[in-house]
């Protein structure tokens, strides 16, 4: 069985609103609730379980009477100090009704173009494999600078890649990826994958999605709202 987390417990301070950016009314609907409604729909999420602080609890209730279709949603989980304690406080509750050898799939709620395709890419690819992460190439050149300052180096670009979310992690070896690091190490991880390819667990990359942008500022809530007007 898998199971999603979505996080929805960030601020959203870079965007200028008062509002968290995945509260943001577009499109017609709050922002959280287009990953909501994909999650929701497809036969291979058995639950769902929502990272999100708790004054913004009843507002999403009414959200997932509408957008929850087949009524996945299990339970809230308290937002940590940083996005990885979410994770891991998200991942400690499924793990109270779910198995250490079955999968997770971590969303963020500001990612609102996930499709039906990554997620069924996502799911079939972490067989075999201890978990999933989609990519995209770099466009540009890349370099590397200490100081932020001077260039220090030219990297290839043709090895480096940019993450996206959903990731999909087995449970229990995820777990205990993020385990290892407590109590101080934690805090600094900036991305999903980070304690996995730590911990050395066998993550495969998969293609990515250009359009399964991340909202953050003013701009990409601006090119959402086009993007949602076309289609």
């Amino acid at each position: 069985m898998s199971y999603a987390l979505i996080l929805s417990g960030g601020t959203g301070t870079r965007l200028g609103s008062d509002i968290p950016k995945q509260y943001i009314e577009a499109g017609g609907r709050p922002v959280i609730a287009y990953c909501i409604e994909q999650l929701s729909c497809h036969e291979g999420i058995d639950a769902i379980q929502i990272v999100a602080a708790p004054q913004w609890h009843e507002r999403i209730r009414k959200w997932l009477g509408e957008y929850d279709k087949n009524r996945k949603f299990r339970g809230f989980s308290e937002p940590g100090e940083t996005r990885q304690l979410s994770i891991c406080q998200g991942l400690r509750d499924i793990r109270e009704y779910a198995l250490d050898e079955e999968t997770i799939l971590i969303h963020d709620a500001a990612r609102p173009f996930l499709s039906r395709q990554m997620i069924t890419e996502c799911l079939e690819a972490v067989k075999g494999h201890d978990g999933v992460l989609p990519v995209l190439p770099m466009k540009d050149t890349v370099y590397a600078s200490a100081d932020g300052k001077k260039v220090d180096a030219l990297l290839n670009r043709s090895e480096i890649y940019a993450g996206q979310a959903p990731e999909a992690f087995k449970i229990g070896a995820y777990y205990e990826a993020n385990r290892k690091l407590y109590p101080d190490r934690i805090k600094a991880i900036n991305g999903s994958t980070e304690p996995a390819v730590m911990a050395g667990m066998d993550v495969v990359m998969i293609p990515g999605d250009e359009k399964n942008f991340k909202i953050t500022t003013k701009q990409d809530l601006e090119r959402f709202c086009e993007l949602v007007k076309k289609n």
